[in-house]
Order: C-alpha cells, then sequence, then structure tokens
C-alpha cells in the first residue's frame, strides 16, 4: 500500500506543477513559470514560435517578452497521463484547450492541444525538465506548430 500511496502523492505533485504553469502564464508571472522547470530544461513549444528554449532563465526572459502581447489568456487542462520511469522521473501528457485575446484587436485564438513533459523530481519538488507542445487545432493563430499527428504519444 505503501507504494501505491506514494505514487498517488508524486501524481498529484506532477499535476499540481501543470496546473500552476496554466495558472502563472494566465496571471503573465515568468519568474513562477520558470520555477516550475529545472534550471537545464528545454521547452519546444512549435516551430512558428522560434527555435527551443534552454535553461529555466532564458525561459523567463522568453515569457516575460512574449506574454504581453496578450489581453488575456485562459489556459485549461485536463486528461494529465503520468507514466513513471523509476521514482525520480516520470512521461506526461496533458490535454490543454487555450483562450488567448490579442490586445491589437485581433480576433480571439484557440489552441486546442497537448504538453508531452518530462518530470524529475528535485530537492524542490517536482519540475519539468523537458516540454513539447503538440496541437490538434487552433483558430486565429498564424503560428507554425507541431501536430499531434496519430504516431505521437
Amino acid at each position: 500500500m505503501t507504494d501505491a500511496l506514494q505514487a498517488l502523492v508524486a501524481r498529484q505533485a506532477i499535476a499540481d506543477v501543470v496546473h500552476a504553469y496554466c495558472r502563472n502564464v494566465d496571471l503573465v508571472r515568468p519568474a513562477e513559470i520558470a520555477a516550475l522547470f529545472t534550471e537545464d530544461c528545454t521547452v519546444d513549444y512549435g516551430p512558428g514560435l522560434g527555435p527551443p528554449t534552454h535553461g529555466s532563465a532564458q525561459l523567463q526572459q522568453r515569457l516575460a517578452a512574449g506574454l504581453p502581447r496578450f489581453a488575456a489568456t485562459s489556459h485549461h487542462v485536463s486528461n494529465i497521463e503520468v507514466e513513471f520511469d523509476g521514482d525520480d522521473a516520470a512521461n506526461t501528457i496533458a490535454y490543454l484547450y487555450a483562450w488567448h485575446r490579442y490586445d491589437d484587436g485581433r480576433p480571439d485564438a484557440h489552441l486546442w492541444a497537448r504538453y508531452h513533459d518530462r518530470f524529475v523530481r528535485t530537492p524542490d519538488g517536482w519540475r519539468i525538465a523537458e516540454r513539447v507542445l503538440r496541437v490538434a487545432g487552433q483558430e486565429a493563430f498564424d503560428v507554425d506548430w507541431y501536430s499531434i499527428g496519430r504516431s505521437a504519444r
């Protein structure tokens, strides 16, 4: 029973990080977002948004520059799947719906996607070491995304 309980606690801690990411994006808190990632993380939002970001410090700078272009956002995650790889690592998929209101009058944008993450347990708790965004559909974005595709995990 102890192993099952530990797995449940770890799953909830990982889900809490995913939810905290969305909340802090919507509140435009780049430092709080970056703190959810490992210092040496890799984050890839897709080819239309530039090359992958390496390191939580660079991620914080990127988000500080990019998030303010929206008047408001609302990120919703569900279907969080966690597959443990030993005691201190996990691969996850979280389904995403994200609404974006531009501050320049363009139509609102919508995104249906999945976060494909690699989590590691650190002394500060579970953190995202790798993130790739894969998109199933979108409206009013002029960005090239990675497609979910039929073979994507």
